[in-house]
């Protein structure tokens, strides 16, 4: 008996609410088979769903689509009618469904990682699965508490890389103060810097993390966190990881000038691995501003690998071939990267295939 070795990985994209743009964006992602030598890909949801988009769409779109009849799809909840844009209860449960059904088969080993194609959450809320989205059911159902959202970017100018986790993320602007805390902190930045080492090949990983007021509080006199327990807490966090650079307080309008300058002009300019946000649009007006059609979401802290294009179900344009792929298509190659990198680092070699 011989060994290969092989880092080809095993991946499942969800369709996302099938009367959103998500069977759209993932035709047009695999037309050219460019994932093929990388990747055995499986998509989950539903046929009929995938099939309609190909027959609806060919004379709509001047792109490439990928025959279903060429697809691997778990079919799950078949719909009797769909029409584009007309999200409701049931293709609410339908989105739901398919994302169960992929953490499922990936906690039994089936793939490595998820890629989730967009979904509505005022229509699972009509379906009865109150969850606030996505990432909270990956969270729960794979038994973390600890997680993250983080956007991943890489430039088309520069092929710099842009990474920002958020310490918060979907809550009113007025509660982000008292949300904030050491603990939160702490949970965030190991989240951060175990994922930089374990899934970017950064053992010795930069981070620049955000004060919270104008100015980083301007000692007090913008806002008194940074003062009461902020800089207390950088400082003993430099103190726990010595082996990363942590830069900060850094006034958050001042933030992001060298990484807009490392995307559009300079890969060299001296910035940092990682961005550490602590409310949500203060990470995401940047992330969305310079990669806005690249950025992709990943969830950090699950036991596999978690990508989904950084924009919504578009359900005012779902059927009319207009849909730009770029960020689903960014979602599947980060996916198939960080899930490369998490074999590596695992095994310390390629994944062994028998070869007779």
């Amino acid at each position: 008996m011989t060994f290969k070795y092989t880092n080809k990985i095993n991946l499942v994209i969800t369709l996302g609410d099938p009367a959103s743009i998500g069977s759209e964006i993932i035709l047009k992602s695999l037309a050219n088979h460019r994932f093929s030598a990388q990747a055995n890909i499986t998509i989950i949801g539903c046929r009929s769903s995938l099939i309609k988009a190909y027959n609806d769409l060919q004379n709509k779109t001047n792109v490439d689509l990928v025959n279903p009849d060429q697809l691997n799809i778990i079919d799950i909840l078949t719909l009797p009618e769909i029409n584009w844009g007309e999200g409701n209860s049931d293709t609410g449960k339908a989105s739901f469904l398919y994302l169960e059904k992929a953490i499922e088969l990936t906690l039994d080993g089936k793939f490595d990682g998820i890629v989730t194609a967009p979904i509505a959450k005022f229509l699972w809320q009509q379906a009865g699965y109150n969850y606030p989205g996505q990432t909270e059911v990956l969270a729960q159902k794979s038994g973390v508490d600890k997680f993250g959202m983080m956007f991943v970017g890489k430039s088309p100018y520069t092929a710099w890389t842009l990474r920002t986790l958020l310490a918060t993320t979907h809550i009113p602007l007025k509660t982000v103060a008292d949300t904030l805390n050491p603990s939160l902190m702490d949970d965030k930045l190991d989240l951060l810097i175990h994922t930089l080492k374990e899934d970017f090949n950064l053992p010795n990983p930069h981070i620049a993390i955000a004060g919270l007021n104008p100015h980083s509080g301007e000692n007090g006199k913008l806002g008194t966190e940074e003062k009461d327990w902020l800089n207390d807490w950088l400082d003993n966090a430099r103190k726990r990881y010595p082996e990363a650079q942590l830069t900060g307080l850094t006034p958050p309008d001042t933030l992001w000038v060298k990484p807009a300058q490392a995307w559009y002009h300079d890969s060299n300019t001296a910035t940092a691995d990682g961005f550490l946000a602590l409310y949500h649009d203060q990470g995401l007006i940047p992330v969305k501003s310079m990669a806005f059609d690249r950025a992709v979401n990943t969830t950090i802290g699950l036991p596999f690998v978690r990508t989904s294009p950084d924009h919504g179900t578009a359900f005012d344009i779902a059927g009319q071939g207009i849909a730009n792929p770029s960020s689903m298509i960014a979602s599947i190659e980060w996916a198939i990267e960080l899930c490369q990198n998490r074999i590596r680092m695992e095994n310390g070699k390629w994944r062994m295939e028998n070869e007779e």
